[in-house]
């Protein structure tokens, strides 16, 4: 089952309305799917896992409808069957959140923890999400590194570190090591318009996978 973050302010709640735009888009699609979660989608892994995936925001049809991250949709599928290829996962994925499936050293949030319009959260949105990324990282006693889905997952991770994205700028494959931070691991987001365009390939995100999974071995 997923978790929040922390207690108090550190998870926005069901009805959030810091983000007009996210608020009214939710509402629209609790009148049109009653039966869906429509709301804040919360963490899902152990909060002392060592380390943190960062996605962009919840899928329409994937978390917004299931509400778990990355489940019920392609993206979830590459990117639960590559974490469970290296150790990340127990139990069998089955695409919905009573499945039994349970993540293993590894947890995972959304840069938006709303469903956005277009699957496009603003960059204003991102910004005022940050405080619930920020205290997702405050939250873990154990974390040692990051890997972010995508450049805007990425930015997100260094904003919510307190860094300049200009020192770290995104690239596929590469381990970023800010100073007093936890380490920071880039790859393209797991979407289907990546791997059906090629821009991400399985082989390329297992090789990202099993670099974060070699480096936490390690230390």
């Amino acid at each position: 089952m997923s978790e929040p973050a922390a207690s108090g302010a550190a998870a926005p709640g069901r009805d959030c309305p810091l983000c007009p735009r996210l608020a009214a888009f939710r509402d629209q699609q609790r009148a049109a799917h009653p039966d869906w979660h429509n709301a804040p989608v919360p963490s899902f892994g152990p909060v002392d896992a060592p380390l943190l995936v960062v996605g962009l925001a919840p899928g329409l049809r994937g978390a917004n409808r299931t509400g778990r991250p990355f489940t019920g949709d392609w993206a979830g599928d590459l990117l639960y069957g590559t974490l469970a290829a290296h150790g990340f996962t127990s139990g069998t994925y089955a695409a919905h959140p009573g499945d039994g499936f349970a993540l293993v050293r590894c947890r995972i949030a959304n840069a938006a923890r709303c469903v956005p319009p277009e699957n496009k959260p603003t960059p204003a949105e991102i910004a005022t999400c940050r405080r619930f990324l920020e205290a997702e990282l405050a939250a873990m006693p154990a974390l040692q590194g990051i890997l972010a889905l995508g450049r805007i997952a990425h930015d997100a991770a260094l904003s919510a570190l307190g860094r300049r994205r200009s020192e770290f700028p995104f690239a596929h494959g590469r381990i970023h090591e800010p100073a007093n931070a936890p380490w920071l691991a880039d790859s393209y987001h797991s979407s289907r318009y990546n791997t059906n365009t090629g821009r991400l390939t399985p082989a390329m995100f297992d090789a990202v996978i099993g670099a974060v999974a070699g480096r936490l071995d390690t230390t």
